[in-house]
């Protein structure tokens, strides 16, 4: 993916590229050395990753922005990087033009959101759930039983159907099956 973002900025004759770290690890320190105005990290799965990288080059380079593109973010992911002040979003199936227009954007200082990205992040529902309600219903997601969830968890079995009657209530769900359903749609798994 890095290669075809790099070879569709390549042809921009304002745009100039430079090599992309071989190691996503190495992005900090590639941009140390090379100093560039703008950052083009594909998402790819490394959704915390991303948003780490985005934070340490704003810390350690101030003067260079970070643009995300994103494959199939969830609108929790997206209110994330927005409320992190992440420089700019697009989504990878966006038009072409976007991406040169998103870097062109960012470089002259000002945030640049796909549409359709800020749309997905501002017309879901912002996520009811506690953290430990998340990690219940996420292994219950995984078929794991109630009571083997208890024991994970350091929690007594009444605890767990506690949560796991908050999150039904919470989602609006019929059941755990229903939550579990309402949950992943939202992106709050």
């Amino acid at each position: 993916m890095r290669g075809a973002l790099a070879a569709l900025l390549t042809r921009e004759k304002d745009i100039e590229v430079v090599p992309a770290p071989p190691e996503y690890r190495h992005t900090v320190s590639q941009a140390l050395s090379y100093r560039p105005d703008v950052v083009v990290i594909d998402v790819d799965g490394e959704e915390d990753r991303a948003l780490g990288t985005s934070l340490e080059l704003s810390a350690r380079l101030p003067e260079c922005r970070t643009l995300l593109v994103v494959g199939s973010a969830t609108p929790e992911y997206l209110r994330r990087a927005l409320a992190r002040r992440v420089s700019g979003l697009i989504g990878r199936n966006s038009p072409c033009d976007t991406l040169p227009e998103g870097v062109r954007k960012v470089a002259a200082g000002e945030r640049f959101i796909d549409p359709g990205l800020a749309l997905l992040a501002l017309s879901s529902a912002e996520n009811p759930l506690t953290d430990r309600e998340r990690e219940v219903l996420r292994l219950a997601a995984d078929g794991t039983p109630t009571r083997e969830i208890a024991d994970r968890l350091s929690l007594c079995v009444g605890t767990v159907r506690n949560h796991l009657n908050a999150v039904s209530r919470k989602t609006g769900a019929r059941n755990r099956i229903d939550a579990i359903r309402i949950a992943r749609e939202s992106g709050w798994l």
